[in-house]
């Protein structure tokens, strides 16, 4: 009855942790603010930490509208070794010397992904072909065809580059596969490479200035994270849209 008569809605920002997954976040939100009406805005793999968009309550209904919006993530990558997940989590598949590589070639490289292009999903992922998601397939030593997917980058830059290790920004449209970049660029450099660490720092207008880090999400009281969302009215002027 009190989850009827005096639910919170709104946006709470999570700064999620390495080794938790999307949905083990909402299960301690639900667990914290005590309802069962909270859902979340673009999954970030257990590896990625970073902001996670959790919707409460009424704010369940904009989950499309801010699911869409551009990302903006920091990502580290190594050269020289592909694996399975196309990140570091994976089984190493192959093993290459990283030898007469410019900065020149992985600028080169970079900028052969910027504007629209199209991606292949990781086997290693929740797309479902055949109502199976790919990642189960893959458990199993499968691998199905995959049908290329438009995505966008509208800005990328390198950070730093150290040896075979650099890292990178890149500001993309929702759906892309920040380990399928790492990879794709591993290719076209002909060393191979893999995703190593994943940090997402924007999701549209929201950012982790605002986030609940997640040591703190497991802890807080009910009345804390209440205090600490974005409001429906919030929402609505930031986005300039009508809530009726």
């Amino acid at each position: 009855m009190r989850e009827q008569r005096d639910m919170p809605s709104g946006v709470l920002l999570v700064d999620k942790e390495p080794d938790m997954t999307s949905h083990d976040a909402v299960a301690i939100a639900r667990r914290q603010l005590n309802m069962k009406k909270i859902g979340h805005c673009g999954t970030l793999d257990p590896m990625a930490t970073g902001l996670l968009i959790l919707v409460v309550g009424k704010a369940t209904k904009l989950s499309d509208a801010l699911m869409s919006e551009h990302k903006v993530y920091e990502g580290s990558m190594q050269l020289g070794i592909t694996t399975n997940s196309q990140d570091r989590e994976g089984e190493v598949l192959e093993e290459k010397k990283v030898e007469g590589i410019l900065e020149e070639d992985i600028t080169r490289a970079f900028g052969q992904f910027e504007g629209d292009f199209e991606q292949i999903p990781p086997m290693v992922s929740a797309i479902k072909v055949n109502g199976v998601a790919l990642y189960k397939l893959a458990r199993k030593g499968k691998e199905v065809e995959r049908k290329p997917r438009p995505v966008t980058v509208y800005e990328s830059n390198i950070h730093r580059i150290d040896g075979v290790n650099i890292d990178f920004r890149v500001k993309c449209t929702k759906g892309f596969y920040v380990r399928t970049y790492a990879h794709d660029i591993g290719q076209v450099l002909g060393t191979g490479a893999h995703l190593t660490a994943l940090r997402r720092t924007y999701s549209g207008d929201f950012d982790l200035s605002r986030a609940v880090p997640a040591s703190e999400l497991k802890v807080a009281s009910r009345e804390s994270l209440i205090s600490r969302l974005i409001t429906l009215e919030q929402i609505a002027e930031m986005k300039g849209i009508s809530l009726t």
